[in-house]
């Protein structure tokens, strides 16, 4: 029986809701020196994992992922989910029926559906940087056939953002989901990766023997979502005896984290998140200079109302930073929290449609906003 009742305690740092904060706020913690344990520990799982709501098969086994193909047909235009690497699996995009980016993708007529399903670094993974993630999606793109259409969610926005002015020619439209860019707009994912030195990550990175821990993170973390965070994050009632699965799921995905090479984790922090290299123009990627200008592939940019994460102000503001022309740029905000953007019913019955119908439509550049 789940208790939907009880709260887990708090520790006095105040940390945001979003798993996705977990390495930064960490660090923020260090710096209290105040590691405080949790008493309500989800689960441990061991080697097991959730099962997959979409049924698929791995079509090809890279360093950093596995490419899994959700496809229902062998022909039609491509779409290739780029989940958030962030210390969680990506079931976060096929979390379960009604709650699954793949699935609304698939019911809105997007046959052809793949999703880059990152693992969890190894010790001999610790040197992996951004570079090694965007060669290996290429490698993705290119054994799924070019172009295709970026669907990136949070993390894996930036990063299929990064890819798609990289390579241009090889994406046909870009889908940016909840996706921080431009980190000189105040949000609590920029505050927390400045307020700590840079020793402080590189500490984090040294008690991961070279990887950050997604374990310790879980341990470090002074909040764990209590059953409102969660209710809201899944946008429903979780009274009734779906509601009490949806629960216990969400707890088992919750404890199933992810290590980081420490390298691209750092690259993260300092390149991104605290010295805002992509928005600026003075990102790096796979040996040529990125300019966000390159980018002029249609674009769909979805943000959250209530998202303290990624602010729609953010989120949005990237349609100013590509060289897409205005009339192709579409966007749409929801009233939904970070985790809603992926993860809520009442957004995968509005906003996901509408995306997967622009993904399938003739006119790309109408633009579409709700409330």
């Amino acid at each position: 029986m789940v208790d939907k009742t009880a709260k887990p305690p708090r520790g006095p740092a105040q940390a945001p809701d979003d798993p996705r904060l977990w390495p930064f706020a960490a660090a923020q913690l260090a710096l209290d020196a105040c590691f405080w344990w949790l008493e309500r520990v989800p689960e441990q799982q061991g080697d097991s994992s959730l099962p997959w709501t979409t049924p698929s098969r791995i079509a090809l086994e890279l360093a950093t992922m596995r490419l899994r193909d959700c496809s229902q047909t062998r022909s039609g235009q491509p779409a290739l989910v780029c989940a958030p690497y962030a210390l969680h699996r990506a079931l976060i995009a096929d979390f379960a029926p009604g709650h699954s980016v793949v699935q609304s993708l698939q019911n809105g007529g997007i046959d052809r559906v793949y999703l880059a399903d990152w693992r969890s670094a190894t010790p001999d993974m610790r040197y992996l940087s951004i570079d090694s993630y965007l060669g290996d999606l290429n490698v993705a793109i290119d054994e799924i056939g070019a172009p295709v259409d970026l669907v990136g969610l949070c993390q894996g926005g930036w990063l299929s953002l990064l890819y798609a002015a990289r390579f241009p020619a090889k994406v046909r439209r870009l889908v940016l989901v909840g996706a921080p860019v431009d980190l000189s707009i105040e949000s609590s994912l920029s505050r927390l990766a400045r307020n700590a030195p840079e020793l402080v990550y590189d500490q984090l990175v040294a008690r991961g023997g070279g990887n950050v821990s997604g374990e310790e993170m879980l341990r470090l973390w002074s909040k764990t979502p209590d059953n409102d965070d969660i209710r809201t994050a899944l946008q429903r009632d979780l009274s009734d005896e779906q509601g009490a699965e949806l629960l216990a799921r969400f707890d088992r995905w919750n404890a199933e984290t992810l290590n980081l090479p420490g390298t691209y984790y750092l690259e993260i922090v300092n390149a991104i998140f605290r010295e805002n290299r992509i928005a600026e123009g003075r990102f790096v990627a796979l040996g040529r200079p990125i300019d966000l200008k390159d980018v002029k592939a249609p674009i769909f940019l979805l943000a959250g109302l209530d998202d303290d994460v990624v602010p729609a102000t953010q989120a949005l503001a990237t349609a100013g930073l590509v060289g897409t022309p205005p009339a192709f740029v579409a966007a749409a905000s929801e009233p939904s929290n970070h985790l809603g953007l992926f993860m809520g019913a009442r957004t995968h019955a509005h906003a996901w449609p509408r995306i997967a119908g622009w993904l399938r439509g003739d006119l790309p550049g109408v633009l579409a906003r709700s409330a």
